[in-house]
């Protein structure tokens, strides 16, 4: 497939985008909220005429042939037997993570979440009136960001039941490795923990030669105890159709996390049904194109970044995001700093750390080049030629 696809500029302007529409009356180029520029896969908007040809918009129950893709998929990608009864289909991933949060204990209990991370982990607690409780994260000698487990297992309390966990972790990159995935699951049995598992990054690995790995597929043990929320979204950027799913597959968990979502937590609506299944049914080459045009992307920005003085970026394993270290550049005011230089990125205090910046990098490499160029100039204090 031809990487042009990629490069193409699409004018998202007027289209009530979130990304966009947050700097709509300025020349600030939008860098921060993850999704991508880059157009759907052919498959999915010819699916999608299909279904709006056909007129009728009622109310839609999940497509059984979708249900065995993403069984075939599992089984397919990391050898993880699951059923359909395991399936919870719902219109986001955020919702996932509120309905653990409340399937799971008491008011009053605690989750732990390790931090920095996607913000809604630091959220869902809170609405779910739960304790949170964060666990900092370590910087490997590679530069990978990962659950410090020593100072996971000092921050479980008696009344700990929940913790969060990120793979591929947004906002670091990193994708967790098998071997340290069993370490968690060790942790987790022994501490009699539930773990809710974002993985929605998972279809995004960009370092050759690594493999992503469902901590629910490790053993039945951990499957036990495991809620994993995945969706088709960030990978076909199809975020704004509203559909991902849980795997839950002990039966009582499952009725848990079901029960709390009733006549709060809608259904998936059709549209968002009929792109996942042509995502997942055709939608395969194309990803491997845009991997290929990401890993550019991505192999682009960590040498330019790093060549600016003030700014660090590790490696990055998965995902579009760069999480880039600013505090070496001393400003005062990070997100302001950044949008006065005109790029709009995700402020990291909002993940937790306010010595770091997010930028999404799922766009065309001219739009990337670009905001580097702008960030290179304003701190280098250059004007514009």
């Amino acid at each position: 497939m031809n990487a042009t696809r990629f490069d193409r500029l699409i004018d998202r302007r007027a289209t009530s985008s979130e990304k966009w529409e947050k700097y709509a009356d300025s020349e600030i180029l939008p860098m921060w909220v993850a999704d991508t520029d880059f157009m759907a896969p052919q498959p999915v908007i010819d699916a999608l005429h299909q279904r709006i040809d056909h007129g009728v918009f009622g109310y839609t129950c999940t497509p059984p042939e979708l249900n065995r893709l993403v069984i075939d998929r599992m089984h397919t990608l990391y050898d993880w037997s699951i059923g359909a009864d395991d399936l919870v289909w719902l219109p986001g991933l955020v919702c996932g993570l509120n309905l653990a949060c409340r399937a799971v204990g008491e008011p009053g209990d605690t989750v732990i979440s390790p931090a920095p991370v996607y913000p809604p982990f630091m959220s869902a607690p809170r609405l779910s009136e739960r304790n949170l409780v964060k666990v900092p994260l370590k910087r490997s000698e590679e530069g990978r960001t990962l659950i410090d487990l020593a100072a996971l297992e000092a921050a479980i309390t008696p009344d700990a039941r929940l913790l969060l966990f990120c793979n591929p972790h947004n906002p670091g990159g990193t994708l967790y490795r098998r071997e340290e995935l069993e370490a968690l699951a060790e942790l987790v049995i022994r501490h009699d923990l539930v773990i809710c598992s974002d993985e929605i990054h998972c279809d995004l690995i960009l370092e050759p030669g690594l493999k992503h790995t469902p901590i629910a597929s490790l053993n039945e043990a951990i499957a036990e105890r495991t809620i994993t929320l995945m969706a088709p979204s960030k990978t076909y950027n199809i975020a704004g159709l509203g559909c991902s799913y849980a795997v839950i597959q002990n039966p009582e968990l499952r009725k848990r996390f079901q029960r709390v979502r009733k006549g709060i937590v809608p259904d998936v609506n059709l549209m968002g049904y009929t792109a996942a299944l042509a995502a997942y049914r055709d939608g395969d080459e194309w990803n491997q194109a845009q991997l290929n045009y990401l890993r550019g992307n991505r192999d682009y920005l960590v040498e330019a970044i790093n060549a600016i003085p003030g700014l660090k970026l590790d490696p990055i394993e998965a995902t579009y995001l760069a999480w880039i270290d600013v505090s070496d550049a001393c400003l005062e005011n990070p997100p302001r700093f950044f949008e006065q230089a005109g790029v709009g990125l995700s402020p990291g205090r909002d993940f937790g750390d306010d010595r770091f910046m997010r930028l999404n990098f799922g766009c065309p490499r001219a739009l990337l080049e670009q905001a580097v160029d702008r960030i290179r100039r304003a701190l280098l204090n250059e004007l514009p030629a």
